[in-house]
């Protein structure tokens, strides 16, 4: 039941993506967005990616760490579907390909978790100039840069102990949820309590 369920996320979140990528084809970041970006280590992803929200991104810092977060998320979790499929679905793999690919399996399940987290807990932060902003603020900090390493961790046992087809393929799903996570880390360290 439980993988029926995450399955339907999954499909509802890519659908929504897909969706929400249409009309934003052929229009240029917003100048807000592109100026959050430019603190990031990918800047075109970042523009990409948050230029495709629909409702589009409010012009507030939060706003866009939190769509950030967003996207990240549902990339993991796309990730951590088609890796799944891979384990289930090649009877041809190697055993110890067979054990990099569940490994990988568990630190994107692992990522999509913390970056869930981080979202709920990014909401809960409050006002700026609170000791709650700043526990709330160094909890998504540190769940998402865990998240990242999650991945890391993910493309590193691949590269040990994979194939090349097996390891291309998962490693193009991979690279892509690091970057959009890289870019949120960022956006979220820009999210600085006043004083």
């Amino acid at each position: 039941m439980e993988r029926c369920i995450a399955a339907a996320l999954v499909l509802l979140a890519s659908a929504a993506i897909c969706a929400s990528a249409a009309p934003a084809i052929g229009h240029r970041a917003s100048g807000f967005i592109r100026y959050s970006c430019r603190a990031t280590r990918y800047p075109h992803v970042c523009e990409r990616s948050l230029s495709a929200i629909v409702p589009p991104v409010r012009r507030s810092a939060r706003s866009v760490a939190t769509a950030a977060l967003a996207v990240s998320a549902v990339k993991a979790r796309s990730a951590s579907a088609f890796v799944g499929r891979m384990c289930g679905g090649k009877p041809a793999i190697r055993t110890r390909e067979a054990g990099a690919v569940r490994d990988c399996l568990e630190t994107m399940s692992d990522s999509f978790d913390r970056l869930r987290r981080s979202i709920h807990e990014i909401r809960r932060m409050g006002p700026a100039r609170t000791p709650r902003f700043a526990w709330h603020l160094s909890n998504v900090q540190t769940w998402v840069s865990a998240a990242l390493t999650d991945e890391s961790t993910c493309l590193d046992g691949l590269s040990q102990n994979a194939g090349p087809a097996v390891r291309a393929a998962i490693r193009k799903r991979v690279v892509s949820v690091a970057q959009v996570t890289s870019n949120a880390l960022a956006l979220v360290n820009r999210l600085q309590p006043r004083t």
